[in-house]
């Protein structure tokens, strides 16, 4: 039961947005929309609250409304928004970044490995966040001290491809309209040890904080604690010891996909988080052991690309689809493991 005039706040996919709800008093004299929320959530400006009206994530009663509608007795009012400024200052930094598509409302980066998407604990400096604040230090998204100006959504550090970025307030709030009701389309390679009996599959389990290490994530029954997250995949070649899988997010939780197939035994190959960076399938061949530290040092991260994303142009209301190149490691390592497949059949048809 919410109390009114309370708001309660949720975390978003890849907790970049907040989601506030409210029911307001039965004697509420009719105040516009903008203003009434203004005055119940902390560090809120107004232009913030009537960006999120013009972007179609304010509803009242379940339905969409502009900044101008007068609240009422009882009524229902919930808002997607980024979350508020933060007192850390952020320095503009010349980082080259690898830019697919440009235009006035929003950028397609295809992020190269060990890039960190935003500043945070340990990493205030040398993100694509500082690099976006040097490259777009002229538009006013990028001057008002947020902490993660134009993020939509991320990937981690160690996982490559393609994200995109708003450039002003209303494409921002689009944009994360979109994520919020999943309606992107985000397709992932993964190259995970073993082989996995099926070709198609789904793995289902809440997400949450790992009890003993607060650094990882954690699979947990339903019911019981953590967020809804699906994962569906498919098989796209087999190796023997390690398969290359497709997956296609239907939630977007923090290291889901790498939590998901840890999950059901068959982690990402050299993912140190999660038990990848070990030889689990194979022989016991000194050869073989060799050939894995050479595929380790070859790719010295998770096997983790964001391989494709679609979503509507939040000005044209077009569909918008990028496909990205599999990063140069990856894809050398992939190449890889398909020539020692092929080698091990050669041998055991010889």
């Amino acid at each position: 039961m919410i109390e009114e005039n309370k708001f309660q706040e949720t975390e978003q996919e890849d907790d970049l947005f907040e989601h506030f709800r409210v029911v307001a008093d039965k004697g509420q004299e009719p105040l516009r929309v903008d203003k009434f929320l203004m005055n119940r959530i902390e560090n809120a400006t107004r232009s913030k609250i009537q960006n999120a009206a013009e972007a179609g994530n304010i509803w009242v009663n379940n339905k969409p409304v502009k900044s101008n509608y007068r609240v009422k007795g009882n009524d229902i009012i919930t808002i997607v928004m980024a979350y508020p400024p933060r007192d850390k200052e952020i320095i503009p930094e010349d980082i080259p970044l690898n830019i697919v598509y440009e235009d006035e409302d929003l950028v397609i980066v295809n992020k190269e490995p060990g890039l960190v998407v935003h500043p945070g604990y340990g990493n205030y400096s040398g993100t694509l966040v500082n690099a976006l604040m040097f490259r777009f230090k002229d538009l006013p998204m990028f001057k008002t001290g947020d902490l993660r100006p134009g993020l939509v959504h991320r990937i981690d550090k160690n996982t490559s491809g393609i994200i995109v970025l708003a450039k002003n307030e209303i494409s921002l709030a689009k944009l994360a309209k979109q994520f919020f009701d999943r309606t992107t389309k985000r397709t992932y390679h993964a190259l995970v040890w073993g082989d996995l009996k099926e070709d198609t599959g789904t793995i289902t389990g809440n997400i949450d904080r790992n009890i003993k290490d607060r650094k990882k994530m954690d699979v947990f029954p339903d019911g019981e604690q953590g967020k809804h997250a699906v994962t569906h995949y498919k098989v796209l070649e087999r190796f023997g010891y390690v398969t290359l899988v497709e997956c296609k997010l239907e939630t977007g939780r923090t290291h889901q996909i790498r939590v998901h197939f840890e999950h059901i035994g068959h982690p990402l190959f050299n993912d140190e988080v999660y038990g990848g960076d070990k030889i689990l399938k194979g022989t016991t061949f000194t050869k073989y052991k060799q050939y894995i530290q050479n595929c380790f040092e070859m790719m010295p991260r998770h096997g983790l690309h964001a391989k494709s994303l679609g979503f509507i142009h939040p000005k044209s209301g077009k569909e918008m689809f990028f496909d990205s190149e599999i990063a140069p490691d990856m894809q050398a390592l992939i190449d890889k493991w398909r020539a020692y497949s092929i080698g091990r059949m050669m041998e055991e048809e010889s």
